[in-house]
């Protein structure tokens, strides 16, 4: 029986010593990846909150009733000669964002996440300013690289996240039985 108990004891102290290996190297093999993507998580949970710092804030348009917002072609003009006139950049529309509550159009641009925000009622310019989280938010889920390189179907993106999933899990899973393990082998 004794024997038993130390064999059992032995086998607890292998299983504990692999999964110490196994956390200890899988973090210093991905030290830098969790680095980058705890910085960039915490500067995107910040993005509303950090003034204009991140991105510029939502700005609210005017609420005229009875009338209806602008042409597209229209507003697009507008925001792009806004865009030339603040920041002496002419660039293509690369999105735009659409928030009836705060009547409110965001004019995305390719170059150097650039926004204009107008009016849709009267096309009025209420801000010009960079969306610095479009690029954070690109070294955060690794489509930086993707971009980079020109990789198809977001290859770098799903890879890297998947690795760092994993990883995740196994620090969590690992984590835990390191410091569970000890108490299970003094209670014997």
């Amino acid at each position: 029986m004794p024997n038993q108990r130390r064999t059992k004891r032995q086998q607890r102290a292998r299983v504990l010593r692999l999964t110490r290996q196994v956390h200890r190297y899988t973090g210093i093999l991905l030290f830098v990846f969790f680095f980058i993507m705890a910085v960039s998580g915490i500067a995107l949970g910040w993005k509303k909150n950090a003034g204009e710092l991140i991105m510029p804030s939502t700005q609210k348009g005017s609420k005229i009733e009875g009338t209806s917002w602008l042409a597209i072609d229209s507003l697009s003009f507008l925001a792009t000669q806004a865009l030339l006139e603040e920041r002496g950049v002419l660039s293509e529309i690369d999105r735009i964002d659409v928030r009836p509550s705060k009547n409110v159009m965001k004019f995305l641009f390719t170059d150097r996440q650039l926004e204009v925000q107008l009016d849709p009622n009267n096309g009025a310019v209420l801000s010009v300013g960079r969306r610095h989280s479009d690029w954070i938010e690109q070294v955060h889920d690794g489509s930086i690289v993707d971009d980079a390189f020109g990789l198809p179907n977001g290859l770098f993106k799903v890879f890297y996240n998947t690795v760092m999933g994993v990883a995740l899990v196994l620090f969590t899973v690992t984590g835990f039985w390191l410091w569970y393990g000890p108490k299970r082998m003094r209670r014997g």
